[in-house]
């Protein structure tokens, strides 16, 4: 079985792209863009870990099998988002958060 050889031009090239986004993030984080800072650090994410993934893990010249395994193990984190997300945006405080003396007066019915 032969492996395919991967130019240091290419290693280079990767690597400066994952500081670029890794720059990219850092920058983003100072800035206030509401409820899309999370969707955007996840959108910086999952770029860089597709070039590790890809490049450093060798998967893009591998076995079709690896790859599937890739593709399924992928799958599976995104159900397992999806369900976590799910029960965490379904719940709902009715109490305001300001430490525990604020939420005595809704746990008067527990302490009788």
């Amino acid at each position: 079985m032969s492996e395919h050889i991967v130019s240091t031009k290419t290693y280079i090239g990767v690597f400066l792209s994952l500081m670029i986004l890794t720059a990219l993030t850092t920058g983003v984080a100072f800035i206030d863009l509401g409820r899309f800072n999370l969707v955007v650090a996840l959108v910086i994410a999952v770029c860089k870990m597709l070039l590790v993934i890809l490049f450093f893990m060798h998967v893009k010249y591998s076995q079709p099998l690896t790859k599937l395994v890739i593709v399924a193990a992928f799958l599976w984190l995104g159900i397992m988002v999806t369900l976590t997300l799910s029960d965490e945006l379904g719940r709902r405080l009715d109490y305001p958060i300001q430490g525990w003396s604020a939420l005595l007066p809704y746990l008067h019915h527990i302490v009788r």
